[in-house]
């Protein structure tokens, strides 16, 4: 099976598995793991932030900023097909008791004209604004890259109405690939931002929140509030390590292969791609092959290609690291037979 249903898939690479094998450990909930230690260190210097946490899970890790940032009956400004909306189970409101403001973004960027008028001024019928969070790259949009300009902006604004900013960045160091820029630039424009170890990076677990140092040590016993505290952690660090420090630079591979799918897939009568694909992430329209996306997903399975469904006739395809430029070439291959052409 050729597997492009998500980069959440990756295999962790043999340098990490030896990594894991001949970690050094401790109980990091005594602050004693020296390779938790050293990742968090190396993550805060990489994304350009005082103080680093090491989380189990991107959903964790906005959770985690959620909670830190806001009190019970704040509100929150995301876009409106944010993962922190759309896929972490109503978790803000089940644990900070916040309700969710959601603006429609174009591409997944939202107008920082409407994000300064959703702002909640001084009133007992409106709740406070207690944090406004941004997402790059943006899943839903088809991991469509943030502008540099637009977070800039947004931020500009959040700081003038003393607004605390959070940048759920599972994928950011795609995004700072497809815009040449150092992670740390991008996440400039933020309080707080939480990047995946676990997906274009290829470790086994785990994501990082950084912030401020203050931020972060009232993040650590949240973190411990919702079962995050792990012992002997160095085990699953030490692959995060080498996520961080030789992963990073071969994520422009991902993306030039998702442009040669993108482009082969465009060629395909019936197949419509509908995002523009700035990263490792092509969205194809099927309806004119008339047959939904489950169908598809399903007929191309048999093929030996896995895909995810993205709506009622949109099929998603990620570009990773276990997938080869030639394995392409046998996708391209099976997607023709799936939709009844010969090539």
């Amino acid at each position: 099976m050729i597997d492009l249903r998500s980069d959440t898939v990756t295999k962790p690479t043999e340098e990490m598995r030896k990594a894991a094998y001949e970690a050094e450990v401790g109980d990091d909930v005594y602050g004693e793991d020296p390779s938790i230690n050293k990742l968090e260190e190396t993550a805060a210097e990489v994304l350009g932030k005082e103080a680093a946490l090491f989380v189990t899970s991107g959903t964790q890790g906005n959770q985690i900023a959620i909670l830190t940032h806001c009190r019970p009956g704040n509100e929150i400004i995301l876009e409106a097909e944010s993962h922190i909306f759309y896929y972490e189970s109503g978790a803000s409101s089940a644990f900070a008791g916040v309700q969710t403001r959601t603006l429609k973004g174009t591409r997944g960027v939202m107008n920082p004209s409407e994000v300064e008028y959703a702002i909640r001024g001084e009133d007992q019928h409106y709740p406070e604004t207690g944090l406004i969070c941004l997402e790059n790259t943006h899943n839903r949009a088809g991991g469509a890259v943030i502008p540099i300009d637009n977070m800039k902006e947004i931020y500009s604004i959040a700081k003038t109405n003393n607004i605390p900013v959070h940048i759920d960045g599972a994928r950011l160091f795609n995004a700072a690939a497809a815009l040449n820029l150092p992670a740390a630039e991008l996440a400039n424009h933020c309080d707080t931002v939480q990047v995946c170890l676990s997906k274009g990076l290829g470790a086994p677990v785990g994501s990082i929140l950084a912030g401020s140092r203050e931020f972060i040590a009232a993040a650590r016993k949240w973190r411990k509030r919702l079962g995050g505290g792990l012992r002997q952690a160095g085990i699953i660090a030490a692959p995060g390590i080498v996520a961080l420090t030789n992963m990073r630079e071969r994520l422009a591979e991902d993306h030039e292969n998702a442009q040669y799918l993108a482009q082969q897939l465009g060629q395909i009568r019936g197949i419509e791609i509908v995002n523009q694909v700035d990263t490792n992430i092509i969205v194809a329209d099927v309806k004119n092959l008339k047959m939904n996306s489950s169908e598809f997903v399903e007929k191309l399975k048999a093929e030996g290609v896995l895909s995810g469904t993205f709506g009622p006739s949109y099929i998603r395809f990620v570009t990773h690291y276990d997938v080869t430029k030639n394995q392409l070439e046998d996708v391209i291959k099976a997607i023709h037979r799936t939709a009844g052409q010969m090539i």
